[in-house]
Parts: C-alpha cells; sequence; structure tokens
C-alpha cells in the first residue's frame, strides 16, 4: 500500500466500510489535505479496495479537517515530486532523473491526468463530500466523482492561471459549467461559494455543515439500494455521453496547452510554476 504516514502514526488516506459504502478520507488536515504523490497512490489503493469488494456498492471520497483539499502540494515538508513510484496509469517511463517534458510530461501524464481518468471509471458510484476549499487538485478530485454534496463553507476555485497556466490537468471546467462561466472562473482565479456552483448545476447538494457526514451517507445509502449493475452502466452511459460531447479529446488538448505553459515559465522565469508558491497564490487570493 501507498499509505505513508500523516503524521503520528496515521495514514494519508484512511479507508473505511460503514454497511454498502466505503468512505475514503484524505488525511493530511494539517496541510489542507494537499495531494502529494504518496496521497495519490494512497488514494488509487483505496478505490482499487472498494471496487474489489463484493460488498461496497458506493464509494465516498471525504477530506479530514476543515478542508476538503487545497489541491497540488507545492511547498509541504512531504512533497514528493521527485520520488519514484509504480505507475499504473499508463506506460510512461519514471519521471525521476529525467530532464524538462521527459520529466513533467511523464510524471503529469501518470499522477494528475491518468489517474484522475482511472478513477472517473471506477464501475461504482462516487460522491465528494466537500467542505471549506476546494482548490485546483482538488477540484479534478471532486470532478472525477458522479455527485457532490458541498457543505454551506465550501468554496472553488482553480487559480493556477497566475502562474500563467491554462487550468489545472484535469480540464473539465467547460463540462462541468457553462463556457462562459468557466472563462471568468479561470481568468479571475476567484473563489466560488458552493451555492454558485449548486446554481450552476455541478453540485448536487449544499447542505450545513454540521450535517455534510450524515446527508452525504444519507444518499450513499439511497444509491446503495439500487442494482449494482445497473449503476454501472448507468455510470458508463453518462460518461460515455460526456466523451461523445468531446470531453476528453479536449482533455488531452489544453494537457498540451498546460505542458507548453511549464515549458514556457521554465524559460522566462524561475521555475516552471512561474514564481508562484502557496503563499504568494494564497495571498493573491486574499487580495493581499
Amino acid at each position: 500500500m501507498a499509505e505513508e504516514a500523516a503524521g503520528a502514526g496515521e495514514p494519508v488516506v484512511r479507508y473505511e466500510r460503514r454497511g454498502p459504502v466505503a468512505v475514503v478520507t484524505m488525511n493530511r488536515p494539517e496541510y489542507r489535505n494537499a495531494q502529494n504523490s504518496a496521497m495519490t497512490y494512497a488514494l488509487d489503493d483505496a478505490f482499487y479496495r472498494a471496487a474489489e469488494d463484493d460488498e461496497v456498492a458506493v464509494v465516498v471520497l471525504a477530506g479530514a479537517g476543515k478542508h476538503f483539499s487545497a489541491g497540488h502540494d507545492i511547498g509541504t515538508p512531504g512533497r514528493d515530486a521527485d520520488r519514484t513510484f509504480p505507475r499504473r496509469a499508463g506506460l510512461w517511463w519514471d519521471h525521476v532523473g529525467k530532464q524538462g517534458a521527459e520529466s513533467r510530461f511523464a510524471r503529469e501524464s501518470e499522477v494528475y491526468l491518468g489517474m484522475c481518468r482511472r478513477w472517473r471509471e471506477l464501475p461504482k458510484p462516487m460522491i465528494a463530500s466537500v467542505q471549506g476549499a476546494c482548490v485546483a487538485g482538488g477540484l479534478m478530485l471532486a470532478w472525477v466523482c458522479d455527485l457532490i454534496v458541498a457543505a454551506d463553507d465550501a468554496f472553488f476555485a482553480d487559480p493556477v492561471v497566475r502562474m500563467g497556466i491554462p487550468g489545472v490537468e484535469y480540464f473539465a471546467h467547460p463540462w462541468v459549467m457553462p463556457p462562459r462561466v468557466a472563462k471568468e472562473f479561470l481568468y479571475t482565479g476567484d473563489r466560488m461559494p458552493a451555492s454558485r456552483a449548486y446554481e450552476l448545476g455541478w453540485v448536487n447538494r449544499v447542505v450545513p455543515r454540521a450535517a455534510l457526514e450524515d446527508e452525504t451517507r444519507a444518499l450513499a445509502g439511497r444509491i446503495a439500494a439500487m442494482p449494482r449493475l445497473g449503476l454501472a452502466l448507468t455510470k458508463k452511459a453518462v460518461n460515455q455521453a460526456e466523451d461523445l460531447q468531446g470531453m476528453r479529446d479536449g482533455m488531452d488538448a489544453v494537457f498540451g496547452l498546460h505542458h507548453l505553459a511549464h515549458a514556457h515559465n521554465a524559460e522566462t522565469s524561475a521555475d516552471p510554476l512561474g514564481g508562484m508558491d502557496p503563499k504568494s497564490m494564497k495571498a493573491a487570493a486574499d487580495g493581499s
């Protein structure tokens, strides 16, 4: 298993089965559940475990603490971008020790775009249970889920245009929301409250923060009562419809633009992130 300690013996991802529902919880609350590679592979382990367990009908993805996920880990002490993990999402070579696109494109094809696509195809319904921040890479995790239940304190943002990058790697924006809204969402990097996401139809329910866990569990229980094959085929049918609308090909095209931006930043600024770090990104988001 890829579940590394999050501190004091805690795994970076917790797995619990509650009747027919598997609850997968990101567990780096001290870093707002920023996703390092250890967490990515631990999530993959957990989703495989849920997929293989005949007693599990529905999967809930949650985040420990005040926030669902602040996105990719770009600056915590546990950042492990230069560490080798067994590749699962494709056949690109190990990025460690490589230079330029041979490193970054290979890694992000695996741990970001590739993993998210794998998880989207898990043949059991997935529900994201979102509170607090759901930012950048956090959006990717919520968007691969079939349903999103959000607390009334949840907010969503993809501020990576501040890095000169056209959105996160799993670029579902124009399918999740109308294109003009997607442009504003990206152009400004502003936070979208859960109430607005609900109005746009990409959050299914908004509930009081104190009721988030119970409301998510109740919804999961209702879905779990449906026939397993019926749920799996229905999920596949809707996913195929999205792909026929260009979602998969569109993501491939934007992934190339994403890496063009990284290459441009590497040539013209301090690093492939355009010199931005967690502190400067937070300051920009706060308007300070």
